[in-house]
């Protein structure tokens, strides 16, 4: 249920798999990094030394369970920007051009315009399909494009998430294209979405109720009947 994240360009192996479960559970412990990976704590510790050395992460003393307070790492900003980011300085100019030149209500419009075009071409690749055929198609779809995607089932109910966000400067001034999303993912699930949690609201994923079943018709009502307020 969860996508196989290659490894983060310049640290391979062992150290870029820290860095990815830096990035999904972050804070996080040597020790919690060692029993995840099968590794002593001293071993987890020397990668972490030289990924603090380069300024990826920082630690900071934080309480776990009983006994003495533990480093706890996180990404640093640099080492966030070692995952992808889907040329979204480009894209923060371009949309922009677009608000100065037509207004912010054009950039609805553009988020709900592209995302309108996809869900109609998934709606017709995934027809029929049940639910978990759709959310391996997005996982994989998403993952693609750097959102690091994955999804899992717990006492019936489905949670999908999104550990990068891969346009994140782009969604903190334009938080349209977070709604627009939802919407997308609503239309291409044919299901409930609810997001849990958000990224640029500091937490490590964006992540998704999923509940399956009759919309009643609102799963296919066009995105672009829907305001910009009413996206939010």
């Amino acid at each position: 249920m969860t996508d196989s994240t290659q490894g983060i360009a310049g640290h391979r192996g062992l150290r870029g798999q820290i860095l990815v479960h830096i990035k999904r559970s972050q804070p996080v412990t040597a020790r919690e990094l060692g029993e995840a990976f099968g590794v002593s704590a001293n071993a987890v510790r020397r990668h972490l030394k030289e990924l603090e050395l380069d300024g990826s992460v920082a630690y900071g003393r934080q309480q776990r369970g009983l006994g003495a307070p533990a480093n706890a790492y996180r990404l640093t900003a640099r080492g966030e920007a070692l995952f992808p980011n889907r040329y979204e300085e480009a894209l923060k100019v371009l949309l922009q051009h677009i608000e100065e030149r037509a207004g912010r209500g054009e950039v609805s419009r553009v988020f709900l315009r592209q995302f309108r075009e996809r869900a109609a071409q998934l709606k017709v690749e995934l027809a029929d399909q049940p639910v978990e055929v759709r959310l391996q198609r997005l996982v994989r779809l998403l993952s693609e494009e750097g959102y690091m995607a994955e999804w899992d089932s717990r006492d019936g109910s489905i949670r999908l998430a999104e550990h990068n966000c891969a346009i994140r400067a782009v969604a903190e001034r334009y938080p349209e294209v977070c709604a627009a999303e939802r919407r997308f993912l609503t239309e291409v699930l044919a299901a409930q979405v609810e997001r849990r949690t958000h990224i640029t609201e500091g937490s490590n994923a964006c992540e998704y109720s999923v509940t399956p079943g009759d919309l009643g018709g609102a799963g296919e009502r066009s995105a672009s009947d829907e305001s910009p307020r009413e996206l939010t």
